[in-house]
């Protein structure tokens, strides 16, 4: 009988890649109405050079530990407590300039003034652009006064509230909220897992794991040994990682614990 369930944030509950997507979008139509240049060619520059940048810096490991990605770094500031959140917090506005100035310049603009101000646009306008997938409230709705819910994200705390902040409504759905740069290690490591039990003192019998990534949240719920169902909404296939089950959208979700507590 499953009772708990444990859901993912990013692209799973919160439409997070249309929302970078968006914010891209926006800020480098900044750069297309002052310079005339292809705004899809910026975005795809930016992307490059902040995927290099980033690696480049001592906080790298970290960042992959924690599970945040270089576009999170594009407007993340990082006030979070600990060693690495401050060598972070140091990093990030230079980061996001220069990220910014270098896709310029692949772009045929060398402007770091420019660059600047399009590093100051990003955030912004990633605020402006916040998503939920159609089917997100509608399955909570039918789960809330069946399950205990928690929401196990990783991320910087501070980033992924902010993210909670601009969709208010999903917070009171959860039971608990776990964030891996508050607890120090993310998904896939069984031990954010193991904590999120006993935040709800739940056996693993009882509780499925629900995201999108294969290789956070259903491999670190293959290794903590709790039941996993993978949102495979694109049609990807399931290779170095197997979950216990499989939907191609969250409405699926319902009629699949029925089945399941019925077994």
């Amino acid at each position: 009988m499953k009772k708990t369930l444990m859901f993912d944030l990013d692209d799973t509950l919160l439409w997070d890649e249309k929302s970078v997507k968006e914010a891209f979008r926006a800020t480098c139509a900044i750069a297309e109405e002052k310079y005339g240049i292809d705004p899809d060619k910026l975005e795809e520059n930016v992307r490059d050079e902040a995927r290099e940048l980033y690696a480049s810096y001592e906080t790298f490991e970290f960042t992959k530990m924690i599970g945040i990605n270089p576009f999170e770094g594009l407007w993340g500031t990082f006030p979070d407590d600990g060693e690495d959140f401050a060598k972070l917090k140091e990093i990030a506005p230079a980061y996001q300039k220069e990220a910014w100035t270098r896709g310029l310049k692949r772009t045929g603009v060398e402007n770091e003034k420019f660059g600047g101000e399009l590093a100051l646009a990003f955030p912004q306008k990633r605020k402006e652009n916040a998503y939920v997938y159609d089917d997100t409230f509608t399955v909570l709705d039918q789960l809330k006064d069946t399950y205990n819910l928690l929401l196990l994200t990783n991320g910087s705390p501070d980033l992924q509230q902010i993210k909670l902040d601009i969709t208010p409504e999903l917070v009171p759905y959860f039971d608990e909220i776990l964030v891996s740069g508050a607890f120090g290690k993310g998904k896939p490591a069984a031990e954010i897992f193991e904590h999120a039990l006993g935040l709800l003192e739940a056996e693993k019998e009882e509780v499925l794991m629900i995201g999108d990534n294969l290789l956070t949240d259903i491999l670190g719920a293959n290794r903590a040994g709790i039941d996993s169902v993978w949102v495979n909404r694109k049609g990807k296939t399931a290779e170095e990682v197997t979950p216990t089950y499989e939907i191609s959208k969250l409405e699926e979700l319902v009629p699949l614990l029925d089945r399941i507590n019925q077994e």
